[in-house]
């Protein structure tokens, strides 16, 4: 079978390679995934240049977010048959086949498309834990999503409409601001060619905004900042910027605001039934409407690596899905 593998760490057309290998076996405890998609998110890009927070032992193969169907499953595997619909938040996507620990996948429903299925587990996840469980996002309540047109932001406003709220979204460029309003932002921002701040002021009387989602970092969040309402919450989501904030605890008491840490995995690894809640409440979102995910493209399997190129670039919006 096909699988993408690195043995060192830099750009991915430089470090990626495409092998043939075995086929993997299911040993207890374990099952085997024919994988149908997977998502590319931007921490995979990340670790494939070295620059994540945590390094796995190389040889390293990419691909995180997976989608696909059980075909195997080893001795002691009770929860789960040949042929169930199945998505895993794990390791060693990028292949033909991967194994899982049986305690791992989550089940999927006939109705939800496997490239949709994969784009749920971490944008949408994430999202959801930020949005109601560290924010707890209430009706009514004035939302600003950064990076709107990309895979967690496009996310965030369909979830923050969900729940009630009014969604201001920035985007870079034209067609990326139309994106945004296509998803349901009441307000879309070029920060290419307007200032984030002085509009959102504006579209707020000058009150500012109640939640702040911010997956950018950097400059985005000193200048959001000065758009965060009294008694606001700051979400940092990540740092695509390249750049790690500071926030000024002085500004932080003036303003009366907070800024609450987001780190999903940390907690599905304390609460794994957290993921199994929230698939469940996404699943019913997006048979009921509420929540579609954005697929920008489908990509080979033996195009995987200038996919993560085009990641890297922002040539892309919404989510790049690999199908093998």
């Amino acid at each position: 079978m096909r699988r993408w593998q690195l043995n060192g760490w830099g750009e991915p057309k430089q470090v990626m390679e495409l092998v043939e290998v075995d086929a993997p076996e299911a040993k207890a405890g374990q099952v085997v995934i024919d994988v149908r998609a997977v998502g590319l998110n931007y921490p995979d890009l990340l670790q494939i240049k070295g620059s994540y927070q945590a390094k796995p032992p190389l040889p390293y193969t990419p691909g995180a977010e997976i989608g696909g169907v059980i075909s195997e499953v080893g001795a002691g595997v009770t929860q789960w048959q040949v042929g169930d619909r199945v998505v895993w938040m794990g390791r060693n996507g990028l292949a033909d086949k991967t194994v899982a620990p049986a305690d791992g996948p989550l089940r999927i429903a006939d109705s939800l498309p496997f490239d949709k299925a994969v784009s749920i587990p971490t944008n949408y996840g994430t999202g959801l834990f930020a949005l109601k469980d560290r924010a707890c996002l209430r009706p009514g309540e004035t939302v600003l999503v950064h990076a709107g047109a990309g895979g967690v932001g496009s996310a965030a406003i369909q979830m923050a409409n969900a729940m009630g709220a009014t969604v201001f979204a920035t985007a870079g460029g034209p067609e990326k601001k139309a994106v945004c309003e296509r998803l349901g932002a009441a307000a879309a921002i070029d920060y290419l060619s307007e200032d984030f701040v002085e509009r959102v002021k504006e579209l707020t009387d000058g009150r500012g905004v109640d939640v702040i989602y911010d997956p950018v970092g950097g400059d985005t969040f000193d200048r959001s900042r000065k758009v965060i309402g009294w008694d606001g919450r700051i979400l940092p989501i990540g740092f695509t910027s390249g750049r790690i904030a500071d926030a000024p605890t002085n500004h932080i008491l003036l303003k009366n605001y907070s800024v609450v840490g987001v780190h999903y995995g940390a907690a599905v690894a304390r609460d794994p039934m957290l993921a199994v809640r929230n698939m469940e409440l996404l699943c019913r979102w997006y048979d009921e409407g509420k929540i579609d995910p954005l697929v920008m493209r489908h990509v080979p399997l033996e195009e995987a690596a200038q996919a993560f190129e085009d990641l890297g670039t922002r040539n892309s919006w919404g989510k790049l899905v690999i199908t093998p």
